[in-house]
């Protein structure tokens, strides 16, 4: 049997269970991009409600410009993220292998 291959494999398992997820840590807290997509989801949402309430005559004219405004900033928020995945994709695919 060679010894460096012996090595290697003792190696190899004792980092994979060192590195493998404690049972029991609970609850995993979501992630920057996931608390960000819900975020805004819900601007799109409270939004959308305070324009239905409008068009119902229940909410008042200054609600629904609020609401405008904060749906327009998450959406040009989103909008310039995907441009910036977008160019960062292309700047990967331009590199040479």
């Amino acid at each position: 049997m060679d010894l460096r291959t012996n090595v290697a494999s003792q190696t190899y398992a004792s980092a994979r269970t060192a590195a493998a997820p404690q049972p029991g840590t609970g609850e995993q807290k979501p992630d920057a991009f996931t608390a960000a997509a819900e975020e805004f989801v819900g601007v799109l949402g409270a939004g959308e409600a305070t324009a239905r309430s409008a068009m119902m005559g229940g909410a008042d004219p200054h609600a629904l410009v609020q609401a405008l405004a904060a749906s327009e900033m998450a959406v040009e928020t989103v909008v310039t993220v995907r441009d910036k995945v977008v160019e960062a994709y292309q700047e990967i695919l331009r590199m040479p292998v």
